[in-house]
């Protein structure tokens, strides 16, 4: 149990300094006279990540005890794949969902419209927590392995990735520096338990797919933030032009399921 847990509870306190540090050291590192505006602003905006971080939690405390129920089933392999191939539909369309509709979401979070400056981070902080919800998926391999070492050391060089990016980028840029620190520490969490688990347990994700869903929301949801502002119209298009593509794509693919099932 103990050999089991520790690293876990290192990845935890990982975790912590990933998700928490970032606004100590805005209150640290930026001058005194903007330092509290500054953190005030950005942990705001940081709240409107949290449709994607409630839809993240909520899919891994469910998803988990499937995880380990299926280790010993025939080729659960195929099953983690479909399973993480879908929690990245939906996780890009709240990212979009978020995206399009922000001008009305930050007037409901945000009554204070000072804050509405730092509105920018938070497509890099939707993201983040994307990314974060995609390493939960593929961090599998190592539960289901009793290989939670692994676990812990992903989650270390996250938080140094973090820290890192955070000492030397918030003197220079302010909070884009904590948003971008979380962004690739989540991003390279992923992307290392990815590589790592390819060899310790091989699990063969349809990465075409996820790269093109990934992609085409992070278009659609730049054209409507950042080239489109506040066209809500222009904006449900491009929602309901995701939804419609991708229903069209994964209908044969749920068909194909069914029909195997049967």
């Amino acid at each position: 149990m103990m050999r089991y847990a520790f690293p876990v509870m290192i990845a935890g306190i990982a975790f912590t300094i990933n998700e928490v540090f970032d606004k100590i050291l805005l209150a640290k590192l930026l001058p005194e006279a903007v330092a509290a505006s500054e953190l005030g602003k950005y942990a705001a905006c940081y709240k409107l990540a949290l449709f994607m971080t409630l839809f993240a939690t909520a899919f891994r405390m469910g998803i988990e005890p499937f995880f380990f129920s299926h280790a010993k089933s025939k080729n659960p392999q195929r099953a983690y794949a479909v399973i993480t191939q879908y929690f990245v539909i939906f996780g890009c369309v709240i990212f979009l969902g978020v995206l399009v509709y922000i001008d009305l979401i930050k007037t409901l979070f945000i009554r204070n419209s000072s804050y509405w400056e730092a509105i920018e981070v938070v497509p890099i902080i939707l993201l983040a927590s994307l990314f974060l919800g995609i390493y939960h998926n593929l961090s599998v391999w190592y539960k289901v392995t009793d290989q939670t070492h692994y676990g812990a050391y992903i989650s270390i060089g996250g938080a140094a990735i973090t820290l890192v990016v955070n000492f030397i980028g918030i003197p220079i840029i302010g909070y884009y520096a904590a948003a971008i620190a979380t962004l690739a520490a989540y991003g390279s969490m992923a992307m290392a338990s990815y590589m790592i688990g390819r060899k310790k347990y091989p699990i063969n994700y349809p990465l075409g797919k996820i790269a093109g869903y990934l992609s085409t929301a992070v278009l659609l949801g730049g054209l409507s933030f950042y080239v489109f502002p506040g066209q809500m119209i222009l904006g449900s298009l491009f929602l309901v032009g995701f939804l419609l593509i991708t229903a069209g794509l994964e209908f044969k693919n749920l068909k194909k399921l069914r029909s195997n099932e049967d």
